[in-house]
């Protein structure tokens, strides 16, 4: 029984017994690793996309045969067996490029394409939300379409480390929701999963773009670098259950809709303001994911307390918290930036330790850079 040829050795989880290879010949005869239902939409429209430059990974090409047959290799570690957990949204290679993008199928003619275009019109460097390469016309339903966006990672994913990382992603969220404001867009589902990032700097050598801690080949962990010293860009996505309102006409929504089932006014009968509704989430997801979560985070509370104020009109609106945020930059000592997050409640020895390993690390990291 031979090793698959790859450009590294495979790690020794990745390798089976002699037994265990025979099961898994019998799971992969019984189909165990086939293509999901789901799935197949994708494989039937890999030609189509081919045609339109984009690659989609060998598991959903033509005639696809399992790489592990014929190897000792584990099928979960060779990057055909790897599904899709969206089947809404498919990975892609831009062949001219060789850059990852993102295809999403769509109904056409709806408002979440509308302000998805709208916004990718708009050059800005306050806009964050998701541009959109192309639109392509689904080859086999009329009623849908296929939206080309850049490939995305969840933003906290790997998890901030640093003083700097949070103020970073505040900065450019209180931006992109000014932004989506003044434009007079409500996104109406802010939340951790609608912000991504493009994480490239964090992965110079990529990362496979559903299973998002290993290396391309889905067989050998990866290791990002550390945030601080490189630049992330984050991106609002989703406008699925966005709203736009016309100059002159008075925002309001109605239903309980969105993530944050916190946001207070929200209801069926009773008509509220869609903004309020998103500088509330975007308070709220501060303050759940930073200000309960880590020591030294007291210089988010002004800014959490104007946008959580259970009184919608009590709330800044989001050209006044931004002014706010700059404010409260501005007065943060620049050296700190730079301090590790420490988890409230965290022992002290334990902190002595995880401290002194972030520094090193942080030294480790820089001497790479200036190296490479």
């Amino acid at each position: 029984m031979s090793t698959n040829p790859t450009s590294r050795k495979p790690p020794i989880y990745a390798v089976l017994s002699d037994a265990a290879v025979e099961r898994q010949v019998r799971m992969t005869a019984e189909g165990v690793y086939d293509l999901a239902p789901s799935e197949v939409f994708w494989q039937q429209r890999q030609q189509y996309l081919e045609e339109a430059g984009y690659s989609l990974r060998p598991r959903y090409r033509p005639n696809w045969r399992p790489s592990w047959i014929g190897t000792n290799l584990a099928p979960r570690y060779c990057e055909d067996s790897i599904l899709l957990t969206d089947y809404q949204v498919m990975d892609a290679t831009c062949i001219a490029t060789n850059e990852l993008v993102a295809i999403k199928s769509f109904t056409k003619d709806t408002e979440e394409l509308q302000i998805a275009q709208f916004f990718s019109s708009i050059k800005d460097p306050t806009n964050h939300c998701v541009p959109v390469h192309q639109m392509l016309p689904d080859p086999f339903d009329h009623e849908k379409a296929l939206m080309v966006m850049p490939y995305l990672r969840p933003c906290n994913n790997p998890d901030w480390s640093t003083l700097g990382d949070v103020v970073d992603f505040v900065t450019q969220t209180l931006e992109g929701l000014t932004f989506m404001h003044r434009h007079r867009v409500a996104h109406c589902d802010i939340s951790i999963p609608n912000i991504m990032m493009d994480a490239k700097p964090l992965y110079p050598d990529g990362h496979h773009p559903v299973r998002l801690n290993f290396a391309p080949d889905g067989m050998h962990r990866v290791t990002p670098l550390p945030r601080a010293g490189r630049s992330i860009r984050y991106y609002y996505i989703d406008f699925g259950l966005a709203l736009q309102f016309q100059p002159g006409v008075t925002p309001t929504a109605l239903g309980r809709v969105g993530r944050d089932r916190e946001v207070p006014e929200l209801s069926d009968t009773v008509p509220y303001d869609p903004l309020k509704v998103d500088i509330f989430a975007l308070g709220h997801l501060y303050s759940q994911e930073f200000e309960k979560k880590y020591d030294s985070m007291e210089f988010l509370i002004p800014l959490i307390e104007l946008m959580t104020r259970r009184e919608p009109t009590e709330r800044a609106d989001a050209e006044q918290l931004l002014l706010k945020w700059e404010e409260i930059r501005r007065d943060l000592n620049k050296s700190s930036f730079r301090w590790r997050l420490a988890p409230k409640g965290e022992p002290a020895i334990e902190r002595v330790l995880n401290d002194t390993v972030a520094v090193a690390w942080h030294g480790i990291s820089h001497l790479k850079s200036l190296v490479s």
